[in-house]
């Protein structure tokens, strides 16, 4: 080999080194950002022996990366449901709680059958309207708490919007970034690393899926199939509801003019934290709320009070709400103030009768003894009755069982948007780490890789300086 050839290989070998400590440099400052990639400087070997860099490229895994955002949509639709039935569980009470619907119906129950066996024990009576005053303050409750998490779950998807109009944004930028380096043969590397970060934000509020196409540019599709951006972003759209009523109807989310969650969606979400949130808002809460109402709808209709001789009508006895057939009862549930002695009323009306006036007395003569109608009413009580399909349990039982069944149906929900959580958390963090093991910085690695190109540009250097001792030497000769 020529001189000239010896030193143009050492030179171009200098120059590829350099190229390639300055990317195993830029992988060392950038090993604690989780959204870095390894940067690869790519090099090819000359006709003449010397190196020079092709490119710098990222390590990059499409496989792995597209499983690591499908994790991060289901991750976040189970987290947002969980939280909300973490929420509703609290204010509501576990099934330990002797606060839920079912134990205080289970205490009332109890007061019931203790004035049944005393009817002349006054403070019995007045220990059946505290028990009941108990039993609508929980159902209250509960229809407040269902209202509260809705209400949240609504506010939650409007934040969740705003987020995502941002992220949009924000990919505009990083996908204009990417095109115009792909178009001027620059390096793309970190334009690519911002571009997947604002992807991977973007999956924990919806579901996603992705088509790159000539030049580097990228459209986005909802998990649905709605167009999120294409050369431009699409706006996302939502009203917020500020006030929830048991019938309210929360508003849907648009993209594009297209509803993709809510009661009008055509192409609903598949995952992320809005379509978690608008599960929790439309379904799983209100499903609740349906239990509740007809737990209140049983009371109101076991409690009724009638005419012994049959010819007045049927009116709301020791329990009352307005609207009985329309949802929220459960929230207008009271006990009656003809029976509350803090209202100028006497508990003794349920055990006589007269809630509703004479026509309906039963203990005509007032024996302190009669005990007839609270057998009767106690009998009521346990009877087997038809419920409602929408409260998505049985539909035959007590009164008892169908509220028990209601704790134990919230309990296994919340269980199962846990474990659903947890599932889904792990599978996260799998892929997140099979992800990073791929394309990810290993910080021993680059220091020793580091080791190995200096010793590489010293050996070059070392050439080049012998290289200009021979020139040095052969001009002295011919001078």
């Amino acid at each position: 080999m020529s001189l000239s050839l010896a030193f143009n290989a050492a030179r171009s070998s200098i120059s590829a080194t350099a190229t390639q400590i300055d990317a195993s440099t830029r992988n060392i400052a950038s090993a604690s950002d989780p959204n870095a990639s390894r940067k690869i400087a790519m090099t090819t070997t000359l006709g003449s022996g010397g190196a020079y860099v092709v490119q710098v490229s990222r390590a990059h895994d499409n496989a792995l990366y597209s499983r690591m955002v499908s994790a991060t949509s289901n991750t976040a639709k189970a987290e947002a449901k969980q939280t909300g039935l973490d929420q509703l569980e609290q204010l509501v009470g576990d099934p330990t709680s002797e606060n839920t619907p079912s134990a205080t119906l289970g205490a009332f129950n109890n007061a019931l059958s203790d004035y049944r066996n005393s009817p002349e024990e006054t403070s019995l009576g007045t220990a059946l309207v505290s028990a009941a005053k108990n039993l609508t303050t929980s159902l209250n409750t509960a229809s407040d708490a269902v209202k509260s998490v809705r209400k949240d779950a609504d506010a939650s998807i409007s934040d969740s919007v705003a987020t995502v109009n941002n992220l949009l944004k924000q990919f505009a930028i990083a996908n204009s970034a990417v095109i115009k380096a792909t178009a001027q043969g620059t390096d793309t590397t970190d334009a690519l690393d911002q571009r997947d970060a604002v992807l991977t934000q973007l999956s924990e509020e919806m579901g996603i899926s992705t088509v790159t196409r000539t030049g580097n540019d990228m459209v986005i599709y909802t998990d649905s199939g709605a167009t999120l951006f294409e050369t431009t972003a699409r706006t996302v759209s939502f009203q917020p509801t500020n006030a929830y009523g048991a019938d309210t109807v929360g508003g849907s989310v648009y993209v594009d003019g297209v509803a993709v969650s809510g009661p009008d969606a055509t192409m609903t979400l598949k995952s992320g934290r809005i379509a978690g949130l608008t599960e929790l808002r439309d379904e799983t809460a209100l499903t609740y709320q349906n239990q509740i109402d007809e737990i209140a709808r049983g009371l109101i209709d076991t409690f009724t009070e009638t005419d012994p001789t049959g010819t007045a009508p049927d009116m709301q006895g020791l329990f009352t709400a307005t609207d009985t057939a329309d949802a929220g009862v459960a929230g207008r549930l009271a006990v009656n103030a003809a029976v509350d002695a803090t209202q100028g009323g006497s508990a003794t009306l349920i055990r006589d009768g007269g809630i509703n006036g004479t026509d309906y007395v039963r203990n005509a003569d007032g024996a302190e003894s009669y005990a007839d109608w609270l057998g009767t009413l106690t009998e009521s009580l346990s009877e087997t009755r038809t419920f409602s399909a929408s409260g998505q349990i049985e539909t035959n039982g007590t009164l008892a069982d169908y509220a028990s069944a209601s704790v134990s149906w919230l309990s296994g929900e919340r269980q199962a948007a846990s474990t659903k959580t947890t599932s889904e958390s792990a599978l996260l963090t799998y892929a997140s780490t099979a992800l990073s093991n791929a394309t990810g910085i290993n910080l021993d690695d680059e220091y020793a890789r580091q080791l190995e190109l200096e010793k590489t540009y010293q050996a070059s250097s070392k050439l080049i300086g012998v290289i200009n001792e021979l020139y040095a030497a052969l001009f002295q000769a011919v001078g």
